[in-house]
């Protein structure tokens, strides 16, 4: 089974691919779209689901997504037809930092992604050249809320704590105007999210060629969380302006 396909059976249970609780991604559009008619574009958008659940609530909207997944993409098109968005929603396949646009955004998305652009100060610059006079980003990234494990840093690299994260987005000429740090609740519930996922299905298709490395996977993924980077991993996601 190819990682895309697991990481889809991972999320089935918890879409928004961060751990967020619904309630934490409504805060953070609702301060990202303060008018609710806004131009948004979301970089390494997957299933589009940041997308997705701002168009269903703002019937002004108008989202464009850019992933490099064709599985992700055709899931997001699948799911703003169900949703009857999908007039409003434009994506495009391919490598979110190649992006170009005619138009500008007044919004842009990229929670997560960071490794498209190479870490979190080129996914800001790559989002500034996006964005319209007075427009917002969401950002989304890792950080270390207590000092990590030499294993932990090999597994994730070398993360910043979340005064130095902050305080580079500001040197680099952003203000933070919301921002979410995610709690433990959110956290691990992400964590038991996908990994049970993973093992319920390789329960559930027994006879599946693939259950046996469906199962491993999960099973190995549960004990590095667990053993690795459960007491040092952090997320926080910001609303940020440019300062200049």
């Amino acid at each position: 089974m190819s990682r895309e396909q697991i990481s889809a059976i991972a999320h089935a249970d918890h879409p928004i691919k961060s751990p967020l609780a619904d309630e934490s991604v409504g805060r953070l559009l609702e301060s990202g779209l303060p008018r609710g008619d806004e131009r948004v574009l979301d970089l390494g958008c997957g299933t589009a689901e940041w997308l997705l659940r701002a168009l269903a609530t703002r019937p002004h909207l108008h989202a464009e997504g850019v992933d490099v997944s064709e599985v992700s993409l055709t899931s997001a098109r699948r799911a703003a037809d169900e949703l009857e968005v999908g007039d409003r929603l434009l994506l495009h396949q391919q490598e979110a930092a190649a992006f170009t646009s005619s138009q500008p955004f007044d919004l842009v998305i990229s929670v997560g992604a960071a490794h498209a652009f190479g870490g979190l100060l080129p996914t800001l610059a790559a989002a500034r050249e996006h964005l319209a006079p007075g427009g917002r980003v969401l950002i989304g990234e890792s950080f270390w809320d207590r000092a990590p494990s030499p294993e932990a840093v090999e597994m994730f690299g070398e993360l910043a704590d979340l005064a130095t994260t902050v305080d580079s987005v500001v040197a680099a000429g952003w203000t933070p105007v919301q921002g979410h740090v995610s709690t433990r609740a959110e956290l691990d519930a992400y964590e038991w999210a996908c990994w049970g996922s993973l093992a319920a299905w390789a329960l559930d298709h027994p006879d599946d060629p693939a259950a046996a490395q469906v199962l491993e996977t999960a099973t190995a993924a549960r004990s590095d969380w667990l053993r690795v980077y459960r007491d040092s991993f952090g997320f926080v996601c910001l609303v940020l302006r440019r300062t200049s």
